[in-house]
């Protein structure tokens, strides 16, 4: 893997500059109903779980529950990993390392941020076309979900 260089400062002496996977969280959302899935607004286009990058200074945890309130106005609780997914080509962007939880919403959903809609969908009504690795993540859930362990 080539590597970039940047100077240093105080030096001015070449220094490796490493890329790292940069830390997200995606929530699914159960609801009366079914699981709220968002229709980004930004590209990639199409409808995915709610979920975005973790803040400098913040946990897993508390960035789920940012991005759930931001993107779909609900109150989380009862937060649960469902696991992480770390494929580097699961977003087309950069290499995005999702830590994913299931939580249980609170309120009256209402599409925000980075949400152009929202719906909730019955999980075996799920859209064909999902962004990122959505598919595969809502796959396992199903799969958990049916045999109780979540």
């Amino acid at each position: 893997m080539p590597f970039d260089y940047l100077s240093c400062p105080k030096c001015g002496g070449n220094v490796k500059s490493y890329r790292n996977p940069i830390p997200t969280v995606d929530i699914i959302i159960e609801i009366a109903g079914g699981i709220i899935l968002i229709e980004r607004k930004n590209t990639p286009l199409g409808w995915a779980l709610p979920g975005g990058f973790v803040d400098y200074g913040e946990t897993l945890e508390q960035a789920a529950v940012r991005e759930a309130r931001e993107e779909t106005s609900l109150a989380i609780f009862n937060l649960r990993l469902l696991g992480c997914y770390s494929d580097p080509g699961r977003d087309p962007r950069q290499h995005n390392i999702s830590t994913v939880f299931v939580a249980e919403g609170d309120g009256t959903p209402k599409a925000g941020d980075d949400a152009a809609n929202l719906s909730v969908f019955p999980p075996t009504g799920l859209p064909e076309t999902l962004c990122f690795d959505h598919g595969k993540i809502l796959e396992d859930y199903k799969q958990l979900k049916s045999k109780g362990l979540i």
